[in-house]
């Protein structure tokens, strides 16, 4: 057993809690364990300049912790001349990247949808917290578009979700909390659609060289949890109101 009583093969408890900014095309509040995300999704008509005239939209996502997410005060990310961090722009790229991989483009029109990932407490997986909660978000802005008529087909192509997994001592572990990831002897993040394929894993050996056969075991490990993750995306999606199947391919 672990320190908080979880198998380990176990999630940490999740909420997703819907419709938490009024103003937003969609909102979640996702709890992951101690890790709470505020994830929102805006609509915008338009496209970069790269996108232009291609008839399609393109999802992108931006990720800040909140100053108070750990025990002291830490400065904002682009705030005070304070640049902002590579960490905070290399998850950003992840979730976009994820959230990406679940829609089709031309469905959207030239539309860009924005992912604002705001993490308000942090207890290790807040990367993978954003792209669970983030695909909630999606899915309600791309249903409020559906209602008006403005999507040309279902832009859908797979709900994806995340979660972490490690080897902590020699045992290993799905959905870690900071201690557990802090100790680990590897640590991944792994993406997946429903169906189980892989949108991105990224996994790091923390000392010595991980076998091959032990980083298959942490994917299995995670591609067990995503399907349980994937099953409370849809819950949180019904109690909302909106029509997955109008959606979905």
């Amino acid at each position: 057993m672990r320190k908080d009583g979880r198998g380990y093969d176990a999630l940490r408890p999740v909420s997703v809690e819907t419709g938490w900014k009024r103003q937003a095309d969609g909102s979640v509040l996702y709890r992951a364990g101690g890790t709470v995300v505020l994830c929102v999704a805006s609509v915008d008509e338009g496209v970069k300049d790269f996108m232009r005239g291609r008839g399609a939209g393109w999802v992108t996502a931006e990720y800040l912790m909140h100053p108070r997410t750990g025990p002291k005060r830490q400065s904002r990310d682009g705030f005070n001349g304070r640049p902002l961090s590579g960490r905070s722009q290399e998850i950003a790229r992840l979730i976009g990247r994820a959230l990406r991989s679940s829609v089709d483009g031309a469905a959207l029109g030239e539309r860009t949808i924005t992912i604002d990932c705001d993490v308000l407490e942090a207890d290790g997986g807040t990367r993978t917290a954003s792209v669970t909660g983030g695909m909630v978000a999606l899915a309600i802005a791309l249903d409020g578009l559906r209602a008006r008529g403005l999507l040309k087909g279902r832009p859908i192509v797979s709900l994806v979700a995340a979660v972490s997994a490690g080897v902590v001592g020699t045992e290993p572990m799905l959905d870690l909390c900071y201690e557990e990831d802090r100790d680990a002897a590897m640590d991944a993040n792994v993406v997946a659609t429903e169906a189980g394929a892989l949108v991105e894993l990224q996994c790091t050996a923390e000392g010595a060289p991980v076998a091959r056969a032990q980083v298959d075991g942490l994917v299995d490990l995670a591609l067990g949890g995503i399907a349980s993750l994937v099953a409370a995306q849809k819950a949180a999606l019904a109690a909302a109101g909106v029509d997955l199947a109008a959606l979905h391919r």
